[in-house]
């Protein structure tokens, strides 16, 4: 059982409280998010059909749950593992312009999720995309973004604090980003989530660039689908990556802790190149694929913002059990229990 107890833990919120929090914080943070980025909330998609490439392919092992449709000759639908492909289409069908985007609630079943403080196999996040130019494809820009989410975060995290004035506010004004192959180079002997730790606790909030491309060592910082982010586009310094993770330290679990996942979206040649490099050429095939080969879909960056994963955080949560209702084997409810982590 992968189970982290921290010392004398008890909450800061009761379940009552921890309910109305939840909310308060949901309503916030996706208010000044879409204010920040110039999104538009939309409906969108629990379950899209198998074989059209749409679905998230997280790190291409992980089995999406999926269903036959009676009505529809039998064909099968995958739960969405995420919206990474779908908001593309989106986008192109709302004829949405350069500079604005949308956003979504998207809910999802990860059945293959190893489940600990942090994961659990229901994933809640706020999708969200935002059209961009062909000269916004440059770190520069995916930085920009980043620092207009992070001081959504800064702000939510200020509002929990009026709110609940036993939580104190923990986030540096200031984001710090560092490159996979900088942290790398800074700890040759650590695991990429040890050099997170390292870099997470001595700045407070990070933003780790390139993520899913091979180092020089050969090895990666860890695992991206080939067709949604661009980590193998080079950038300074020779560094690869036009994506990355918002991660910052958790002083209750002792430990990194990430936020959200997010990048520039790959364009026609980015697509070619990583799908050869995974030696996945066959998924040009797909329909998905085939739209975004076409030029038939907009340029874009986007990503996740875990929803549970916040509201966690800023109420000092030992379990992500303690914000979502889900489901967990009987050794972790009654440890949990035991040491006063009440799961809903």
């Amino acid at each position: 059982m992968n189970l982290f107890i921290p010392k004398n833990y008890k909450s800061v919120l009761d379940v009552y409280q921890t309910e109305q929090a939840i909310k308060q914080i949901k309503d916030f943070f996706q208010l000044n998010l879409s204010s920040e980025l110039r999104l538009r909330r939309v409906t969108a998609p629990i379950f899209v059909k198998k074989g059209t490439g749409v679905n998230d392919d997280l790190n291409g092992i992980e089995r999406p749950v999926s269903f036959p449709m009676k009505d529809i000759n039998g064909e099968v639908a995958e739960i969405v593992h995420s919206l990474a492909k779908w908001k593309r289409m989106a986008l192109a069908n709302l004829k949405i312009k350069d500079g604005f985007g949308i956003y979504t609630d998207m809910n999802a079943i990860r059945p293959d999720e190893e489940l600990t403080n942090l994961h659990s196999l229901y994933v809640d996040q706020w999708d969200w995309e935002r059209v961009i130019t062909d000269n916004d494809r440059n770190l520069d820009y995916l930085k920009y973004i980043v620092r207009k989410i992070y001081s959504a975060l800064v702000r939510t995290e200020f509002h929990v604090s009026e709110n609940y004035l036993d939580i104190t506010p923990e986030l540096p004004e200031e984001i710090t980003f560092i490159h996979a192959e900088e942290l790398a180079e800074k700890y040759p002997d650590l695991t990429p989530f040890e050099r997170e730790n390292e870099a997470a606790k001595e700045y407070g909030a990070i933003f780790v660039i390139g993520i899913g491309g091979e180092m020089p060592d050969g090895q990666i910082h860890d695992g991206r689908a080939p067709d949604y982010d661009d980590w193998s586009t080079s950038t300074v310094k020779g560094f690869k990556g036009l994506n990355g993770d918002i991660v910052v330290w958790n002083k209750v679990l002792d430990r990194s802790f990430e936020l959200s996942s997010m990048g520039i979206r790959v364009d026609q040649l980015a697509l070619i190149k990583q799908l050869k490099i995974r030696g996945l050429e066959e998924r040009s095939e797909l329909m998905w694929h085939k739209m975004l080969l076409n030029g038939e879909l907009p340029l874009t960056v986007g990503g996740g913002i875990g929803q549970s994963r916040l509201c966690m955080y800023f109420l000092r949560k030992a379990h992500i059990g303690e914000i979502q209702s889900s489901i967990w084997p009987d050794e972790m409810i009654e440890t949990c229990k035991v040491n006063g982590i009440q799961l809903l």
